[in-house]
């Protein structure tokens, strides 16, 4: 199976439907439904976006299997899923700020484990593209990644995010004002797609977050991943949480954010 013509693929659908979705915030932005909470929007840009992705894909690939954030999911016969976030920051988006991306991710069993082994992360307004391929390597338009090299915990600038759900919110407010005594200083984006690729060209150096989805990380945390850095998904009872450092400050890292009370 040729996993670079997957990254082809997911450049370019993921560059098509990062247009789509600028021309449609120009053409101004209205919300077309919440999920989790009145805070988690969906606008008819991430439906647009995402139904175009699914159709491009599966024209290319017709036998595929895709699973997305706003659409059902559609099963496959190849042994290839692709893994789509039509809009990853979408409350940026909404208000017009630049911090927003579209995730496109090829997944397939690899030593009889499911792999994302080609991603691509479009980030229109900010005019970058992040790109990955399993065991060749990371770029941003087209100049190899590498991860930030690894320094002392307390000079270390953190990336974050933060929950829809107000009660989650608030507990995760406290772990990161621990988290604050700890380190450098923490941003927050407001997308973890981007954040996770600011680690992988060494803009922070770690990212912690609860809560994300597949589709929020799939692309970026092999980005992160080819770049130098490892990421960790651990499964929790309510919320995933996703750790990210350099492979060399990883283990304090993640100590670190245990200590400071980041849970699943």
């Amino acid at each position: 199976m040729d996993d670079r013509a997957l990254l082809d693929l997911a450049l370019s659908v993921g560059r098509e439907a990062g247009a789509l979705a600028l021309r449609m915030r120009h053409e101004g932005v209205d919300v077309a439904a919440t999920k989790s909470s009145e805070s988690d929007v969906v606008t008819r840009a991430d439906r647009a976006s995402e139904e175009l992705l699914r159709e491009r894909i599966l024209a290319a690939r017709p036998d595929d299997a895709v699973v997305g954030e706003e659409g059902d999911d559609v099963t496959g016969t190849s042994g290839v899923r692709w893994v789509l976030d039509p809009i990853d920051g979408t409350v940026n988006y909404l208000y017009g700020l630049p911090h927003w991306a579209v995730s496109v991710a090829a997944a397939r069993v690899v030593d009889g484990v499911e792999q994302v082994v080609a991603g691509a992360v479009v980030a229109p307004v900010l005019g970058r593209e992040y790109a990955a391929l399993r065991g060749a390597g990371a770029w941003r338009d087209g100049t190899p990644l590498r991860v930030r090299p690894p320094g002392s915990l307390e000079t270390a600038l953190v990336a974050t995010g933060f929950s829809y759900s107000r009660e989650v919110r608030a507990r995760q407010g406290r772990a990161v004002a621990q988290l604050l005594g700890r380190v450098r200083d923490v941003r927050r984006g407001g997308s973890c797609a981007l954040d996770l690729c600011a680690l992988a060209e060494g803009a922070v150096d770690g990212y912690v977050e609860e809560g994300p989805h597949w589709w929020d990380h799939a692309a970026a945390g092999l980005v992160a991943t080819e770049a130098g850095a490892v990421v960790e998904v651990a499964a929790g009872p309510d919320l995933d949480l996703v750790v990210a450092a350099p492979a060399a400050s990883y283990d304090g890292f993640s100590a670190l954010v245990g200590e400071c009370g980041f849970r699943g």
